[in-house]
């Protein structure tokens, strides 16, 4: 991961700072780009106006639009990023977190080489410029991690300037950079090659990152999981030379007076076992353990910004796939509790170890469980690669969720859990089938089988980020190809909204 190696406020004006590029917004308007808060200087130190060359370059002032305009000694620094901010806010004073966010992020994509990068946007605020910080920092990533050639490795942004005279701005960079790097961690994880993060891989990165963090570090290795009890990881693992692991993290404050658990689905690589996935499914799943990064990767930031919470975390780490050992469609499994489970379908793996994780978990006593799972295609279906659903065992704990993701700037949406889907669960011969007998309701039907394994006096989320954990498409925003880090921001949230409470 490449990230810049600091990020520090100045009341600066942004014609003057020393800089190898300036950040400046522009909003659309019915004559072209108009200057926002920040950009007025800038603006004007150029002849007839910077908006003017912008209209000449065919610059709207769209959200996330770019242009790199070389200053020409206008401005001390010889670049001048502009960067779209929309259409000007109905108050004609306020920019929104994920605005700026978005704004602040497309701009550092197409920053190239320049180092030293200072940012001039809307950032009256310390809220506002964390967000720009946020974004900026999250635009910069990179995954470099098989890359051969150097000028690969070493270009990019080493230090920010957000231009910024608000109280309190330097703490809510500091807040920033802490979430940046975490998000930076899954992202990382989601991006490496299967081959070299299969699960006793990734359970010794959750090692080291609690060593770092100061987190309390378990983990349970296949024979440990075949003694306990552990059907749903020992079932899916089987198939795979590469064994399961149950990792166990726990972050304790001493004035805590609640626990929080969390628990991430960590399929290393999804093959669909011997239920094979067809082959345009199947290269991008080394992200299905994506909601397991997601966990690791809150649980760094939790351990660091330390909110007045206990919260115990869950991965749930395996490999599926086909082989003569693999588990076979109609096989009877035994999940962690005593619960038995029909596999009719070997490429719905992630609920049955997901299954394990949230029965142990309520032995933790938690006031919340939420879980978080690249679970189902279907959660593509219904709500696009951006979005992803959030649903719950009652619909208070479902509502503060989705606050939490709103408040994150990260795009969700609730989702129901009608009762009527349990029928289509039932097994003739087990307690309970993995897969429904109809097509229909895909995910919110995956929602239901999970609800079975959480005690009815226990609130529990569920977070279905299949789609939004990996951007198959053009980067946009702060948003990169491949992994994203989705709901890292929105768990971190949650834990401090419950220390508030």
């Amino acid at each position: 991961m490449s990230t810049p190696l600091s990020v520090t406020t100045s009341p600066a004006s942004p014609d003057s700072v020393e800089a190898d590029a300036v950040v400046v917004g522009y909003h659309s308007g019915s004559d072209g780009p108009q200057p926002a808060s920040g950009a007025r200087a800038v603006d004007a130190a150029f002849p007839g106006g910077l908006a003017r060359h912008l209209s000449l370059m065919g610059a709207s002032g769209a959200l996330e639009e770019t242009h790199n305009v070389p200053s020409l000694g206008a401005t001390t620094a010889p670049v001048v990023i502009a960067v779209g901010l929309g259409e000007t806010p109905g108050d004609a004073s306020t920019v929104d977190t994920d605005t700026l966010s978005r704004a602040a992020g497309a701009a550092l994509r197409s920053c190239g080489s320049q180092h030293r990068v200072a940012l001039a946007l809307p950032a009256d605020t310390a809220e506002l410029a964390g967000a720009t910080a946020l974004g900026a920092l999250l635009g910069c990533y990179s995954f470099t991690r098989y890359r051969t050639d150097e000028e690969s490795t070493t270009a990019g942004t080493s230090e920010l300037l957000v231009l910024s005279s608000a109280s309190g701005a330097q703490g809510a960079l500091d807040r920033a950079r802490t979430l940046a790097g975490s998000v930076g961690l899954a992202r990382d994880l989601v991006n490496t090659a299967p081959a070299d993060l299969v699960p006793e891989d990734l359970a010794g990165v959750a090692e080291e990152v609690a060593r770092d963090s100061g987190l309390q570090f378990e983990v349970l290795d296949e024979q440990q999981l075949a003694e306990g009890g552990y059907g749903g990881l020992v079932g899916v693992g089987q198939g795979s030379v590469n064994p399961p692991r149950m990792v166990r993290l726990s972050y304790t404050h001493p004035d805590a007076t609640s626990t929080l658990a969390f628990v991430g689905k960590g399929i290393t690589f999804d093959s669909g076992g011997l239920s094979l996935k067809p082959a345009g499914s199947m290269d991008w799943m080394k992200s299905d353990m994506g909601g397991a990064a997601t966990v690791l990767a809150a649980m760094q930031a939790i351990a660091e910004l330390r909110p007045r919470v206990n919260v115990v975390a869950y991965l749930a780490l395996a490999e599926n796939m086909p082989s003569g050992s693999a588990q076979r469609p109609s096989d009877v499994l035994t999940i962690y509790g005593g619960t038995t489970v029909e596999v009719l379908n070997t490429d719905a793996e992630g609920r049955l170890v997901m299954a394990d994780a949230l029965v142990r978990a309520r032995e933790d006593e938690p006031a919340l469980i939420v879980d978080v799972a690249t679970l189902t295609g279907a959660q593509l279906v219904a709500l696009g690669t951006r979005v992803f659903g959030i649903m719950a065992n009652d619909d208070a704990t479902r509502d503060s969720v989705v606050t939490a993701a709103e408040q994150a700037d990260e795009a969700a949406w609730p989702m129901p859990l009608p009762a009527e889907l349990r029928s289509g669960l039932e097994s003739s011969v087990a307690d309970i089938a993995n897969v429904p007998g109809e097509r229909w309701g895909g995910m919110l039907a995956a929602g239901v089988f999970l609800k079975e394994f959480v005690a009815e006096d226990t609130r529990w989320a569920h977070l279905d980020i299949a789609g939004p954990a990996f951007n198959q498409g053009e980067p946009f925003g702060y948003t990169p190809k491949g992994g994203t880090g989705c709901a890292t921001r929105t768990l971190v949230r949650l834990a401090e909204n419950h220390a508030q409470n």
